[in-house]
């Protein structure tokens, strides 16, 4: 049984770690993560975290995890950003304001999948135009959905949030080792 995870998030990995979870391989899928119209940021996160798992290429007794984290403000999504013109709109958007941060997790081992989604309220301070730009200088929004990473500079900005910690970095330890468990995989081995 080869552990696969299908991210090229290096958070995640480090995650994985905490647990005790070395990958034998990565495999970030590659599919088309454009929301569908009216599609719920919800529903979407989940749907993308079922099509990157059924997307990423294993053996039947192998067990892979995927996982997609999503921003939402309202109803809308809030994905990576193209660039810091769109990084600062998102941030003055989310400024001052709670949002949701979503992510759900898929565990695929042969024809089955496990799958759990965890939604986080996470609240900015207000930001100030200095703030914003300093930040965007660091580059730490790139690759990020809404824009932040709670775990880098930006954790500065946030005084509050109700969840999961590392359902806002990227993935819920919690959850992520129950689905592990329910697929079989040995997470807590004896040292030999």
């Amino acid at each position: 049984m080869a552990f696969i995870l299908g991210s090229g998030s290096p958070r995640r990995l480090d995650l994985l770690a905490q647990l005790g979870v070395r990958p034998d391989a990565v495999r970030p899928p590659d599919i088309d993560e454009t929301p569908l119209k009216g599609e719920l940021p919800r529903p979407y996160c989940v749907r993308i975290a079922r099509e990157k798992v059924q997307a990423v290429q294993a053996d039947t007794d192998d067990v892979v995890l995927c996982a997609d984290t999503t921003v939402a403000l309202g109803r809308r999504i809030l994905g990576k950003p193209t660039d810091a013109g769109e990084a600062a709109e998102f941030l003055h958007s989310l400024s001052g304001r709670r949002h949701r941060v979503i992510t759900a997790v898929a565990v695929r081992r042969g024809g089955k999948v496990w799958e759990r989604d965890v939604v986080s309220q996470v609240r900015l301070k207000r930001l100030s135009g200095t703030e914003i730009n300093a930040y965007l200088a660091t580059g730490d929004w790139q690759g990020k959905a809404g824009a932040y990473a709670i775990q880098g500079p930006a954790g500065a900005f946030i005084p509050w949030i109700s969840g999961s910690f590392t359902g806002i970095v990227g993935l819920p330890l919690s959850e992520t080792a129950a689905l592990l468990q329910a697929a079989q995989y040995p997470l807590y081995r004896e040292a030999s």
